[in-house]
Order: C-alpha cells, then structure tokens, then sequence
C-alpha cells in the first residue's frame, strides 16, 4: 500500500568491492543464479550483485511481483541497502523491462544499460510458451518448457532445468510464478514501453537480440533511439545466457570499457 517502506530484495554478490558495480536482473521464472555462466568473467573487473526479483527465487514472497514499476523500486531499495551508489545495469527478457524502467526513474544512477532479449519492446509475446514454463514444476516439464524458448535444435542446460524445478518445490513460489505469467501475457500480449519513453534513457545502451528467438521476435528490436546500439547473435533463440554466453560477456564487458 502506498507509503510502506519498499521491499529489499534477496541477492547474491560476487567480486571485490572497491570496483565498479554491476546489477544482472534476470528474467521470468528464473533467479539471480540465471547469469552464474557469465558472473564469473564479470566479477574479475566488477562487484556483481543479482537480486532475486520480486515473486522469484528467494524473493517470492516478496510484494510488487506482478508490477515492473514496483520490481523497479525494490532494485533501488537494494542497491541501497546494498550500499550501492552508482552502477552498470543489465537485464534478460522481463529484467530487461525492469532495467529500462529503473534508468528511467532513476537516471543519475545508472551508468550503463545492457538488455538481453528485453521484454517491452513490442507486444508481441509467446504468450502459451511463457504460461507453460510458469506452470512447470518437475524436470521434464521444465525442460520441455525452456526447450520452447530456445532456437530449434538447442538444449537447455541440466543445471538450468534442476535449479528451477527445485526452486519450485516452493508452493507459494510456484503459485507466484504461475499467476506472473498470466498477469505477464494478459490477453495473449505484453505491456510495451513507448519508443518516446525509451528515448528518455541518456546512458549507453547495448541490446543483445538472438535472431531465432521464439518468445519475443528479434524485430521489436527495430527504430530504436540512436543511443541504443543493437547487436543481432545469429541463430540464437530467447535463451541468451545459455545459448550465447560469449555474446553476452563480451556486452556486458564493453559496457565497463
């Protein structure tokens, strides 16, 4: 309700402190833990925060989850309570809509914007695809979910699938997740961020875009400000972090260049 404190979100660290900061949101269904494949090469050169956003992970309990503009709050009230001034930002698929909302709304502290296959950007979404991974619980059904989302013939890593379905083990968590999905994918489409609004984002963007993405199509990614530089990985789905991990560090590792 308006004026309760905003939530902090649950998070993981990695790296040093003394160095630049770095926050990784990740996208639907998923956690912090998504982007553990390419944190490690990040944390060498940067303190690397990932929350957990709110209804995922170890924040499922936490308020705001099926509202970008609250999720967006409760990054900022973690990056406070984290101790964190200014910071480089990245954000996959849903996180990659939180992202753009917090450089909105808070422009003197995003240094740097990198989105992953970002939601937002158009309103055309695999709405079905999406609303089945928010109902997988067991192994096979994630795996067959996170199959979907990826470019034809690829496969979803193992520790992917197990870190999800153990995830929602969690009843409340999996409860969150599905009812997201739905609220997510209302009416067969997403909710989109006006080109007008984008153009309001004045740090350096970089979007990452795989050009068989079978969730959102890789043409929302079409007249976007001159600002945003857009590179196009051949032949990759939805799934970036996994299908393209070294597209992805080297991104998000220009971005501190």
């Amino acid at each position: 309700m308006k004026g309760e404190p905003v939530p902090v979100l649950s998070f993981r660290e990695a790296g040093a402190a003394g160095g630049p900061d770095f926050m990784l949101l990740h996208g639907f269904g998923g956690s912090g833990a998504h982007f553990r494949p390419v944190a490690e090469d990040l944390a060498a050169r940067a303190r690397v925060t990932m929350p957990d956003l709110p209804g995922h992970g170890a924040s499922f309990d936490v308020a705001g989850s099926r509202h970008p503009r609250a999720a967006a709050e409760a990054v900022l009230a973690t990056a406070d309570a984290a101790g964190i001034g200014r910071f480089h930002l990245a954000g996959f698929s849903m996180g990659g809509a939180v992202a753009c909302l917090i450089a909105l709304a808070a422009p003197e502290r995003v240094l740097s914007l990198t989105l992953l296959a970002p939601g937002g950007f158009g309103t055309e979404i695999a709405a079905g695809t999406l609303r089945e991974f928010g109902i997988a619980r067991e192994a096979d059904a994630v795996r067959r979910a996170l199959a979907k989302m990826m470019a034809p013939g690829a496969t979803p890593p193992e520790r992917e699938v197990a870190l999800i379905a153990a995830e929602r083990e969690n009843e409340r968590l999996a409860g969150e997740i599905a009812a997201i999905a739905e609220a997510i994918t209302r009416d067969g489409k997403q909710g989109e961020i006006p080109r007008a609004m984008l153009a309001g984002i004045r740090c350096p963007v970089r979007v990452v875009w795989g050009t068989a993405d079978p969730v959102l199509p890789v043409s929302q990614c079409r007249d976007l400000p001159e600002n945003f530089r857009v590179d196009l990985v051949e032949g990759a789905g939805h799934m970036l972090v996994a299908e393209a991990p070294e597209a992805v560090r080297a991104a998000l590792a220009a971005q501190l260049a």
